[in-house]
């Protein structure tokens, strides 16, 4: 199985609590934990970059899908959180809420909505994931 990225994401951590520096192909991205919690909210913590990724992704493959169309939806709006409950298995809830500007119709609406989880990062979340970690 070929890696999907050109190149690896990096990162490091020295003796600052939760102060990351992670780099790829292009840049570095400082990620850190809020003050609360004893970070110093010098950038997203793990949790925040997670469904920036998928807002991402999601807001993508709806402009993708909607110029394709023609349609005349000028402006996507993304607002995320997830919430967790542990069990026999952890379980994870994470709750998108799109908005529109311009006249979308019901049907438009469903249609984006199903759209919306096509998205590479949702399929992947939905997938079968394996973390193999070496050293």
């Amino acid at each position: 199985m070929e890696p999907y990225l050109e190149q690896n994401i990096e990162g490091k951590i020295g003796t600052q609590k939760y102060l990351c520096t992670i780099s790829w192909r292009n840049g570095e991205l400082l990620m850190d934990e809020p003050e609360s919690i004893g970070g110093r909210d010098l950038g997203p913590d793990p949790f925040s970059t997670f469904l920036a990724s998928l807002a991402g992704c999601t807001l993508s493959t709806l402009r993708m899908y909607i110029d394709r169309k023609g349609w005349d939806i000028p402006e996507i709006q993304i607002s995320m959180n997830l919430a967790q409950q542990a069990g026999e298995e952890l379980e994870t809830t994470i709750f998108k809420t799109l908005t529109f500007s311009g006249n979308v119709s019901e049907e438009q609406k469903e249609r984006l909505l199903v759209i919306a989880d096509k998205c590479p990062i949702s399929k992947l979340l939905k997938g079968n994931i394996i973390i193999n970690t070496t050293i």
